[in-house]
């Protein structure tokens, strides 16, 4: 039996903030520290790789309940031009690791205030091969959600808070196909379209939070894209 958003699940392995987590969020933070990479992606980090980045991804309660933060890129982007993405970037020296990078590339791309953010902890490096960078994904809660919007048209074309209650709907489900041959899971939400490794930690999460539904994974669409390129 799935779990709705709203609905309270009593646990939670993460470390709280005075206040405590809010109940629909405990199933995330219940993923932080048992969850190995494999059951997130299929892709992992060479041995030795040092080409690394982190992306923030950012729930909160929005007008239409519980809601996570996406970007989609500028089409004149040079690489992953019009995907949909969670916030992030690579890693700076002084950016002291992930978390610091999430913020910090959150910030620009959006400019959200990072004061109002509390980390719930970071999950395993995944690979991106397309763009030969490691990934870490940093979970947050957005405790105190400030105005956002691109902050440079050029890199970011919309910023959307995207309710979970769309992307938990079988109806907004499907898997695409890529002209390459690759296949991997899509959503309709938020009036994006979401996509490739974006795509692909939605569903995980989705799953290991237990919110997903039944959908109808025989749905298949071929669509084209600025860019061919399934990352």
């Amino acid at each position: 039996m799935t779990a709705d958003p709203v609905q309270h699940l009593p646990s939670s392995r993460a470390d709280q903030p005075d206040g405590g987590w809010p109940e629909w969020f405990v199933p995330l933070a219940d993923i932080i520290g048992r969850t190995p990479a494999d059951a997130l992606s299929r892709f992992r980090p060479p041995p030795g790789h040092r080409r690394a980045s982190a992306v923030l991804m950012l729930f909160a309660e929005g007008e239409h309940g519980p809601d996570v933060l996406l970007t989609e890129r500028s089409a004149t982007m040079r690489s992953h031009a019009g995907q949909v993405a969670f916030p992030g970037g690579a890693i700076d020296p002084g950016d002291g690791g992930p978390v610091g990078a999430a913020l910090r590339e959150a910030q620009e791309e959006t400019g959200l205030d990072p004061s109002g953010v509390v980390v719930a902890g970071t999950l395993p490096d995944l690979y991106l091969p397309v763009s030969d960078f490691a990934v870490t994904p940093v979970l947050a809660w957005w405790r105190t959600p400030s105005p956002v919007g691109p902050v440079d048209a050029a890199e970011v074309a919309k910023v959307v808070r995207v309710p979970l209650a769309e992307l938990v709907d079988p109806a907004n489900r499907f898997r695409w196909r890529h002209p390459s041959g690759y296949i991997g899971p899509g959503f309709r939400a938020g009036g994006l379209f979401v996509w490739g490794f974006t795509a692909g930690i939605v569903d995980r999460l989705l799953h290991l939070s237990g919110w997903e539904r039944p959908w109808d994974a025989t749905r298949v669409e071929t669509m084209s894209l600025p860019r061919d390129d399934a990352s």
